[in-house]
């Protein structure tokens, strides 16, 4: 169990390259992920930042939009997103994420090694 009061907050400039910054708030340690997660956590972009496009190699990315809208992009194509949307990159694709709403996205993101 993880209480909001003890996960710590990271500010991340530019990730992979983006616009503006995240706010990355893990929520279960290395320990508790085991070895094939390597990520689960909650990501905040607050309008106009933007997670950049990267490519995962030997794992996957889930995203599931928790609150906000945005574009969502997915090996070259460009999707609307929007709360409630899931987005699944897997391996060997590439995707980025673009706030182009009014409101922070809120997102769970999950990594699974292979």
């Amino acid at each position: 169990m993880t209480k909001a009061s003890e996960r710590q907050i990271q500010k991340i400039e530019n990730m992979s390259g983006g616009a503006g910054y995240i706010l990355k708030q893990p929520l279960l340690s290395g320990e508790e992920m085991g070895e094939h997660c390597k990520l689960f956590g909650e990501v905040i972009l607050h309008p106009g930042c933007e997670i950049g496009y990267h490519e995962h190699h030997g794992e996957t990315e889930t995203y599931y939009l928790t609150k906000g809208s945005g574009v969502y992009k997915d090996n070259g194509k460009e999707y609307p997103v929007e709360e409630g949307d899931v987005t699944f990159c897997g391996d060997g694709g590439g995707h980025g994420l673009l706030n182009t709403g009014e409101e922070d996205i809120v997102l769970i993101a999950l990594i699974l090694k292979k």
